[in-house]
């Protein structure tokens, strides 16, 4: 490439501004598709994204039938080839799942692969076909573009990843319909579906990783191409990149840290949770030394639980809490246990912070709800999921009261041994 032919500082502004973009509507898809659970929803999430991604004319769901492609679902600017099935010698499609690989092809005319004939009556000029699942592909996703392009990299990765997810929530679909068609093993399905749902966060937090290193990388190349030269626009958008890119590390960590949960083995032995809550707080309070915020945490608070885990509780109940007081002008921060009227000991973390309404609580334990924007406060939505899920394994229970303005308080219990 000629200097002449290297990318303006505008077309590299609008390149990061395109892969921002694609970044945000992935991880929408991804979410989306941790709730649905039927085939067409998949379809229907699954066409939309893959052609808002890559900014693409059409965007094609395939599914394997035997021996045959059949173009299930088709999101595009005029038909293609909706509800046709195709030899799988005989297609792109197909070429894409015998291969385990996508097909990236920038003149559909100047590819051997692509059966021309079959082309001409449409748009078609440029596309990826990825497979859906790399390992014994059950389908693929084309995007198509109505003039010559060629995909980047960073592209192809994030709508590999979309497969790569849509594999998983596919194989979750089979799994509930299963369930419907068995209630009365209904118990032992529904641990399978666990296991599942498990799989599905662990899968999307691991595809998501090589799109996220792409988008970083090519950030900082730009970031130390342009130097002190760059425009204050131009810093702008490479910051929200980067932003971007560490916002969704922590919604992977988070995610896998939910995954985990599920897996590990929990043991129980006698801990101090006074003590697990005091070295949170000076670890809190060393991060964030110009807050004045008092905290009140007994001299000991012992517990028969997994120490691991409970960490993990503690650790986001009183990081919300610190964090929701972030604006209140006297923070106080309280960590303690009372009883409960059916006799049990509760643990609660309770602050003077923003709060939330009360009649809204149990979507705070669902993946991904959260009760304030990012704006007013930033976070990923799976932290008190997981809480909820350690207090489930230790046999307990988890409830939030709250208001508005006047502070939230979080309590759980144990179950007995």
């Amino acid at each position: 490439m000629t200097h002449a032919d290297s990318p303006t500082p505008s077309q590299r502004i609008e390149e990061l501004e395109h892969l921002n973009r694609a970044q945000g509507r992935l991880v929408q898809a991804v979410q989306d598709l941790s709730l649905v659970r039927t085939l067409p929803s998949i379809q229907e999430i699954v066409r939309r994204a893959a052609r808002e991604i890559a900014g693409a004319d059409g965007a094609t769901f395939v599914l394997r039938d035997g021996d045959r492609c059949h173009y299930a679902d088709e999101d595009a600017i005029s038909p293609l080839w909706k509800g046709q099935r195709f030899p799988m010698s005989a297609c792109i499609s197909g070429w894409a799942m015998l291969n385990a690989r996508a097909a990236v092809i920038p003149d559909i005319y100047a590819d051997p692969r692509i059966p021309a004939d079959a082309y001409r009556p449409t748009f078609v000029k440029s596309l990826v076909m990825v497979p859906i699942r790399l390992q014994s592909p059950i389908g693929a996703i084309g995007i198509y573009w109505a003039s010559h392009r060629q995909a980047t990299a960073a592209e192809v990765a994030l709508i590999q990843a979309l497969a790569n997810t849509t594999s998983v929530a596919m194989e979750n679909v089979q799994v509930y319909t299963e369930l419907e068609q068995r209630v009365a093993r209904r118990t032992q399905q529904l641990e399978s579906l666990n296991k599942e749902l498990e799989a599905f966060s662990y899968s999307v937090s691991h595809d998501l990783r090589a799109p996220l290193r792409s988008i970083s990388g090519y950030a900082g190349l730009l970031d130390r191409e342009f130097g002190a030269g760059a425009t204050e626009k131009a810093k702008h958008y490479l910051a929200s990149v980067q932003g971007g890119v560490t916002d969704m590390n922590t919604l992977i960590e988070d995610l896998l840290r939910l995954a985990r949960v599920a897996r590990q083995e929990v043991r129980h032995i006698d801990v101090d949770l006074a003590q697990m809550a005091r070295e949170i707080s000076d670890r809190l309070r060393s991060e964030a030394p110009h807050r004045d915020v008092e905290v009140i945490i007994p001299d000991s608070l012992k517990a028969k639980c997994d120490v691991g885990l409970m960490n993990v509780v503690l650790e986001n109940l009183l990081s919300n809490a610190w964090k929701y007081t972030s604006k209140s002008p006297r923070a106080r921060i309280e960590f303690g246990s009372r009883q409960e009227p059916d006799g049990t000991t509760a643990i609660f973390v309770r602050d003077n912070g923003a709060g939330f309404d009360s009649s809204r609580a149990e979507k705070l334990f669902t993946p991904f709800q959260r009760m304030h924007t990012q704006a007013e406060f930033p976070g990923t939505g799976v932290g008190l999921a997981t809480v909820q899920r350690i207090v489930h394994r230790h046999g307990g229970r988890i409830w939030a009261d709250a208001a508005p303005g006047r502070g939230a308080t979080f309590c759980f219990t144990f179950g007995k041994d």
